[in-house]
């Protein structure tokens, strides 16, 4: 009987293109050349690398699902497979991926003009220019409609102030994608951070996606010119729209935080001895093992059919919260379970288990939670609302 390969033991390789092959082959390599060797340090330390921001940018994975303006023009597959191996190193790359190619230059490229297209796009696929997306506030998070950030027209000018709140790549980006309240509805718009009035602030403390930058936005009295927004867009149809593209890589990222666990696991109990032999060789070891390697399988295939679908053109937003409720839940499930297989070793950083778990948990919540998903999903199906 020929064993299983703890990395696809149900060969979804085999239902990728060459292509795709190649393209997670590629990150799989820069994870563990360039990731894997400092992420302990880097999480213990609360640092992002910036000085991998090139190296990220130069494999093509900024807006590589984007077409022309320097982007790779991927499919859907491959850029879900991409997250899937960034987040294997840890959920802070693939977010950092996913804020600069779904939530910054998606907007721009979905609703810029083409000046806007050709002034940031080529800069932030290169990773020179770092955008942010500035949707959630302090007191709004599963109800953007609420925001209390406005921008008012002076003669030609915006006058924006308001705040948001947990922003990825806040302090160190160059643009803010900011929505804003205005006379006309909800507008987006394109805030270079050095602008007057512009300020930001890490959130310190955390002990979820330590590996990543985490801000707070603040505008006060921000003067933008009438070019600073995006016209291709008015009402929540448009951050919307951008969030759905983030979730879509969650989906595919957190099979890889969930399959890092499994093989981190798998490799523990094949060699940890107990009672005079492997703790593998129990039958409840055995029993969590095989239930990990199932969810992986079944959210990996998942993840692949919702980006076949998307590459198609048949994905809508209920689909995405299918696949984010599901993935994101039992990638967590997966962790915790590890976790008690690798016992005590399991809460330290010599294992990436703990990390992964701890970075799930705000993942779960952040980009819709798994309530707010639990009621998209729900709304689909019966036709009835069950929130305003």
């Amino acid at each position: 009987m020929a064993g299983l390969n703890p990395n696809d033991p149900l060969l979804i390789d085999h239902l990728l293109s060459e292509e795709e092959r190649a393209i997670q082959g590629a990150v799989r390599q820069f994870v563990v050349d360039k990731v894997l060797p400092d992420i302990g340090e880097w999480f213990e330390r609360g640092e992002f690398p910036r000085e991998l921001i090139k190296e990220i940018a130069d494999l093509g994975m900024l807006g590589m699902h984007l077409e022309g303006y320097g982007c790779l023009g991927t499919n859907a597959v491959s850029y879900g497979l991409a997250c899937l191996e960034l987040e294997a190193g840890d959920s802070g790359f693939r977010s950092f991926v996913s804020v600069q190619g779904s939530l910054s230059m998606f907007p721009i490229w979905k609703f810029g003009s083409e000046e806007q297209k050709q002034e940031w796009l080529p800069r932030m696929a290169s990773g020179e220019v770092i955008g942010c997306f500035g949707l959630t506030e302090p007191d709004f998070g599963s109800d953007p409609s609420g925001m209390l950030t406005n921008a008012r027209r002076d003669g030609t000018d915006w006058i924006l102030n308001g705040s948001k709140m947990w922003i990825t790549n806040g302090s160190i980006a160059d643009v803010a994608i900011v929505w804003a309240q205005t006379d006309e509805g909800i507008r987006g718009f394109l805030v270079p951070t050095r602008t007057p009035g512009f300020s930001t602030q890490d959130i310190h403390r955390k002990v979820s996606l330590r590996a990543s930058i985490t801000s707070s936005l603040y505008l006060d009295d921000v003067r933008l010119p009438q070019d600073a927004v995006l016209p291709g867009v008015t009402g929540l149809k448009g951050p919307l729209s951008c969030l759905s593209e983030a979730r879509f890589g969650i989906v595919w990222g957190v099979m890889g935080a969930a399959r890092a666990c499994f093989v981190c696991a798998l490799e523990y109990a094949q060699t940890r001895v107990q009672w005079g032999k492997p703790i593998g060789a129990f039958q409840l070891t055995q029993e969590k093992l095989t239930n990990m390697a199932l969810e992986i399988g079944k959210g990996t295939l998942l993840a692949l059919h919702l980006g076949r679908m998307k590459d198609e053109g048949r994905l809508v937003p209920e689909h995405i919260s299918m696949g984010k409720l599901n993935n994101v839940r039992e990638a967590l499930n997966i962790a915790r379970s590890a976790r008690t297989i690798l016992g005590a070793s399991g809460i330290t950083l010599e294992y990436p288990v703990m990390r992964h778990a701890n970075n799930l948990e705000s993942v779960l919540t952040y980009e819709g939670t798994s309530e707010i998903h639990t009621l998209i999903i729900g709304q689909a199906l019966t036709g009835l609302r069950a929130y305003n």
